[in-house]
């Protein structure tokens, strides 16, 4: 029997987060399982981004710390989840630039803090329980490194971080793995390409751009806008890491991509194109005299593209927007919900540059 048909109880960490909360809102809106999100709420954890949700009675939130290891301890054993997504993280290259302790305390010593947690937790379970448990930990093909003119990362490519962030990431993957290979935590790990869609904080590109874009403001390129990305919209990934969590098989990882490999320039230009024919501003004019070249990130790695053939031939997922699909929704996402990211913009991020380095 599939476990999707068996109603779980989830918990799932980070998931006022951008990813989180669209894992979040798929599981409450697409299916029977309960829902605990954990979440700190930092700068980009917004309870906006679960407020479709928010009164479902399935649905709860705790505000808490990964790093917390008492209190992770009591909201796991009073929930008693069937599942644990971990989702929290600190996420943005750019900020581990600028501040990567933050980065090793949140994505490494908090994995291992949720890790004990759960262990020890799983340890007191047995029978059926104890069997289907699973500890789900979502992560980046950062970790891989960067990929030359050709070829995929796959499940078994090499990990070779360059960031703070992909080594924190790449740090807390092999935690989770050790765990599972030392002390038997039934575990599955997922990495998964570029992101993108609604409730997107606004310092990552996409909604950086369309906001700016949107206001008449200068759409930073980083170099010369040749940097290739593999771009997914997220509610198919929150698909997918549903099906992961649910029916993945213990001690695998599966890749998630959406095998849509744009260069940063390109991504720039088709908002523009889309924003021009449905949102135009004569003041503005066309929206691509916006482009600003700037200085490149520091360590700016130059592709990333998934092969994501195990999830799709194993679980049958397969991504339902295509790239051009997924941005005409995302950019009229964001002309429907100003009120979600002005109230950003006018706080905790006004669209600094972040990330130049020393």
């Amino acid at each position: 029997m599939s476990l999707t048909s068996i109603s779980k109880r989830i918990l799932v960490t980070g998931g006022a987060g951008f990813i989180g909360s669209a894992v979040v809102r798929h599981l409450i809106g697409a299916t029977e399982h309960q829902v605990l999100v954990v979440d700190k709420l930092t700068y980009a954890g917004n309870l906006d981004s679960l407020q479709p949700i928010a009164s479902n009675s399935r649905y709860g939130f705790v505000h808490a710390d990964i790093l917390d290891g008492s209190k992770m301890r009591e909201v796991i054993s009073s929930y008693r989840p069937n599942i644990i997504m971990h989702l929290a993280a600190e996420s943005h290259v750019d900020r581990s630039i600028d501040g990567p302790g933050e980065f090793i305390q949140t994505n490494v010593v908090g994995t291992y803090t949720l890790l004990q947690a759960a262990l020890a937790y799983w340890q007191t379970l047995s029978g059926a329980e104890k069997g289907t448990f699973r500890f789900h930990h979502i992560s980046t093909d950062e970790v891989f490194g960067s990929l030359g003119d050709e070829g995929y990362f796959t499940e078994s490519t090499a990990y070779d971080p360059r960031s703070p962030y992909s080594a924190s990431k790449a740090a807390s993957d092999h935690l989770v793995r050790a765990w599972h290979h030392t002390f038997g935590l039934p575990t599955v790990v997922s990495n998964c390409s570029n992101n993108y869609g609604p409730y997107h904080f606004p310092e990552k590109l996409m909604p950086l751009v369309i906001i700016n874009a949107l206001e008449g403001k200068p759409l930073p390129v980083y170099g010369d806008g040749s940097n290739v990305r593999d771009w997914l919209y997220v509610e198919d990934h929150a698909r997918a890491l549903a099906l992961i969590a649910l029916n993945g098989q213990v001690g695998e990882s599966y890749n998630v991509g959406g095998h849509n490999e744009k260069t940063n320039l390109e991504v720039v230009r088709a908002i523009c194109s889309i924003l021009d024919e449905i949102a135009p501003d004569v003041r503005i004019g066309p929206r691509q005299t916006l482009i600003t070249f700037v200085r490149d990130r520091p360590g700016h790695d130059k592709r990333y593209a998934i092969d994501p053939s195990k999830i799709s031939q194993d679980l049958g997922w397969v991504p339902q927007e295509t790239f051009e699909t997924g941005v005409a929704k995302t950019v009229l996402w964001y002309l429907e919900n100003r009120p979600w990211w002005e109230r950003i913009r006018s706080g905790v991020y006004r669209g600094e540059r972040l990330g130049v380095g020393a």
